[in-house]
């Protein structure tokens, strides 16, 4: 059996003994095995493993678009395997629609909840403003860099009805230092608007500076080889990067995906 997580009060988000096996024409290929992990409300937690071993198959599921074969999905203790809409969910790809202008993707979400165009903008336009798109509101993305376009769909995600936002790999397409700056806005626009996060991400440092818990997969069948927290102080800053401290953190991780 994989690593438990307990929660010391009602979990925003749990998985309980989720297993899953696809089928192929050369037979079962097992894709999880007994996973079980929770999230508290409010908090960012990594998921990192090496490639193929389930992230995107076990996110599919969280989203309802995947049933697993076994185990549950639970969200604030109701049971949504299977069931689409209760969680924001952001591809590493942007997404954002080529003949919409920034702030009509932005306000997607907004628009399902049937409020008129010009309120859900009025509702969005702050944002824009406080977090580097304002002034772009009428761009098409093609006008923009990879950085705004992920700033534009990640508001977009951030925007929508619901409390738990999942984020694959939604940084790895940019370049370093564009990284390094988005993974610090994460940071401020996630304390304002305090959504729970689950983040996939192959980059370890990156799930050590953004995390309070990272989770490791195994290898496939993906299951939960260990459970790290991470004690950094809030608010965070790039400078805990060269702490002694974040260095051990990010040698567990590795440690343990490698074992």
């Amino acid at each position: 059996m994989g690593v438990v997580a307990h929660s010391s009060g009602h979990p925003k988000l749990a998985l309980r003994d989720i297993s899953h096996v696809f089928s192929s024409p050369t037979g079962a290929i097992p894709v999880l095995d007994n996973i079980n992990l929770v999230v508290e409300p409010g908090s960012l937690v990594s998921i990192i493993g090496r490639s193929g071993c389930g992230k995107s198959t076990l996110f599919n599921m969280v989203a309802g678009l995947l049933r697993p074969d076994q185990g549950v999905i639970e969200l604030d203790g109701d049971n949504i395997s299977g069931r689409i809409g209760h969680v924001g969910y952001m591809l590493q790809k942007d997404l954002l629609l080529p003949w919409r202008t920034v702030i009509d993707n932005v306000i997607l979400g907004l628009e399902v909840g049937k409020r008129s165009k010009a309120e859900c903008r009025a509702i969005a336009q702050p944002f824009l403003d406080r977090y580097g798109l304002g002034g772009f509101e009428r761009r098409y993305p093609n006008e923009l860099s990879g950085g705004m376009r992920q700033r534009a769909a990640l508001l977009r995600t951030l925007l929508c009805n619901t409390d738990v936002i999942l984020l694959d790999e939604p940084f790895s397409a940019l370049d370093a230092q564009t990284r390094a700056s988005m993974q610090s806005w994460l940071l401020d626009i996630w304390a304002e608007f305090r959504k729970t996060i689950v983040l996939v991400t192959h980059d370890v440092e990156e799930s050590v500076y953004l995390s309070d818990e990272v989770y490791v997969l195994s290898s496939r069948p993906g299951s939960i080889r260990d459970r790290i927290e991470i004690d950094l102080e809030r608010p965070r800053t790039r400078g805990v990067v060269t702490s002694s401290r974040f260095a051990e953190l990010k040698a567990q991780c590795l440690a343990s995906l490698e074992a």
